[in-house]
């Protein structure tokens, strides 16, 4: 019995002496392991927080750009505004770009004299001039005397983009002195993102389908953008009760049409070829099939680099090709798939509002 327990005894402290000396040699090797993964661990995690830093650091810095560039924040005070500000930031774009040329077409200019037109339209009057004259005898060209005798013009140019739904800048909007809205755009109803606010609405016979005295004040000027002789005889037709013109529409104008003559402008060809030629680069010649052209959009910005000083804009930009599902519009249902056949390159269009909003020539309500 006792040597039962000694051997035991002996099993034991042979156990344990096996046992202390794996603990005492064994574990260097791994302790070393350890701590060459514990460094390496801090080595990476370090490096990880550095790529992350300046990840973060250019992100920021690319969305500061992004901001300065396609969005300008709403300020409480207003932006200084400097007389001939916008046409000498604009110079670099149009080059010789003068605010010489009148904004509307005017009777004069084709009765006592005569003016001719290198192009036809949109970019000219040529072939279409006896139309005109008949519409411009019962139209004005006048510009309100509340806007000539503003030492500083500041214009905002309202686009109809799905980026003005929910924007909360109908306030802001209502600030500016020239307010300038596009087609068919509504503003009843919209007033909290839009304003209520209009000066000018540029519109042409297709997109005519709004009721001037719901969606426009009493002043508005209500400015025809001529695309084709056509449109000539559609105005004439409208302010003069004549015989209705149904053809020759790529959608049918309205027949009837409540609006009092003395707002009616037309808008000079100038600004479309202005547009065209400048912008976007294209051809004032082109065969008929093709007939690439400015979107009233671009048309109404190069207007307000012509008329004000201080042009801001807001609600321009399509959503991206991709996405065809979401809206182009804030007040209707429509995709980008239904500008395919519309004879407007709105890639182009983007790349020219990204120059002028570089240069500085115009600011950003919403982003871009």
């Amino acid at each position: 019995m006792l040597a039962l327990k000694r051997s035991g005894a002996s099993a034991e402290a042979s156990t344990e002496v096996a046992r202390g000396s794996r603990d005492d040699s064994s574990p260097q090797e791994p302790c070393y392991l350890r701590n060459m993964i514990s460094k390496c661990r801090w080595k990476l995690l370090a490096m990880l927080a550095f790529v992350l830093v300046v990840m973060v650091w250019y992100s920021i810095s690319r969305e500061d750009r992004y901001i300065e560039l396609f969005y300008f924040p709403i300020l409480e005070k207003k932006e200084p505004c400097l007389q001939g500000e916008a046409e000498r930031k604009v110079s670099k774009l149009f080059g010789n770009y003068s605010q010489e040329q009148p904004i509307f077409l005017q009777l004069k200019d084709y009765f006592w004299v005569k003016t001719p037109s290198a192009y036809e339209l949109p970019y000219g009057t040529k072939g279409s001039e006896d139309l005109l004259l008949r519409v411009l005898a019962i139209t004005s060209y006048s510009i309100p005397e509340s806007i000539q005798r503003l030492k500083c013009r500041r214009c905002v140019v309202v686009g109809n983009g799905h980026r003005l739904r929910n924007s909360l800048l109908g306030e802001a909007i209502n600030k500016y002195d020239v307010v300038i809205r596009l087609n068919n755009a509504p503003v009843a109803g919209y007033e909290g993102d839009v304003g209520s606010k209009t000066t000018m609405r540029l519109f042409y016979p297709e997109s005519a389908h709004f009721n001037p005295k719901v969606e426009d004040n009493p002043d508005t000027l209500l400015v025809l953008v001529a695309f084709k002789a056509m449109d000539f005889h559609w105005i004439e037709s409208i302010l003069s009760d004549k015989k209705r013109v149904r053809k020759g529409f790529w959608k049918q104008p309205p027949l009837i049409w409540d609006v009092n003559p003395k707002q009616i402008r037309i808008l000079n060809p100038f600004f479309m070829e202005i547009a065209a030629d400048k912008l976007l680069r294209l051809p004032m010649q082109q065969p008929h099939k093709i007939k690439q052209k400015p979107t009233t959009g671009l048309l109404a910005i190069t207007l307000a680099l012509h008329l004000c000083d201080l042009v801001h804009i807001a609600g321009f930009g399509y959503p991206d090709a991709q996405n065809k599902k979401e809206s182009i519009h804030y007040y209707e249902q429509i995709t980008i798939k239904s500008m395919a056949w519309s004879g407007h390159n709105v890639s182009q269009e983007a790349l020219a509002i990204k120059r002028m909003l570089e240069i500085g020539a115009v600011k950003n309500l919403t982003y871009f």
